[in-house]
């Protein structure tokens, strides 16, 4: 199996998704425990490196344990929250590197939400554009899904680079004051690749 269609490895947990140079392991309530019981605690969990500057900006103590709940409650939409991003090297050691994921489950009219978030030391690499290309590949893999979208604020240009760099298209407002909304549809994605893997 290549590593372009191991994203459709099951764990446990969810959906392990690999792109070509990451791994993005699906959290569940004990992993998402041990980043809230810190960095040493996380990094035994994941068996990874957890470097000095995580967390990436954004995921906080309240984050992850809304996370945590989302977890308990349904156990079948793991696959439709947080993931770990993890960097492996040609040694067979791997580097916790930022999470990304959905922001829950598909909604009634077929819309899932992605966000992102690298280490400051690991930024500006296209990790970000690399994890977020297998999150939407994932989501339109699932027939229920017509559109993903991403939000932003409008002063984060590299944010919103790759979410130009994944094809996504801004729309307008955000669900919150001085957000931006970006969106990527079935028929855009079906164009720009040819379809689903």
């Amino acid at each position: 199996m290549s590593r372009r269609d191991c994203w459709r490895t099951t764990t446990p947990g969810g959906c392990l998704i690999h792109t070509a140079r990451l791994d993005l392991v699906p959290a569940t309530t004990e992993l998402t425990q041990a980043a809230l019981d810190g960095p040493d605690a996380l990094g035994a969990a994941l068996g990874a490196a957890v470097p000095d500057t995580w967390p990436p900006d954004l995921l906080d103590e309240p984050a992850l344990q809304f996370t945590r709940a989302r977890l308990a409650a349904s156990l079948s939409e793991a696959s439709w929250w947080m993931y770990f991003i993890i960097l492996p090297d040609a040694e067979g050691g791997r580097t916790l590197i930022g999470t990304a994921g959905y922001k829950g489950p598909p909604s009634a009219d077929g819309t899932v939400e992605v966000g992102y978030g690298i280490v400051r030391d690991r930024q500006r690499r296209g990790y970000a554009s690399e994890a977020t290309h297998g999150l939407v590949a994932r989501a339109f893999a699932h027939p229920g899904v017509h559109r993903v979208i991403a939000e932003t604020y409008p002063e984060l240009t590299p944010s919103i680079g790759v979410l130009h760099k994944c094809g996504f298209h801004l729309i307008g407002e955000g669900s919150e004051p001085g957000v931006i909304r970006f969106e990527l549809t079935r028929a855009d994605y079906t164009t720009a690749t040819g379809g689903p893997p």
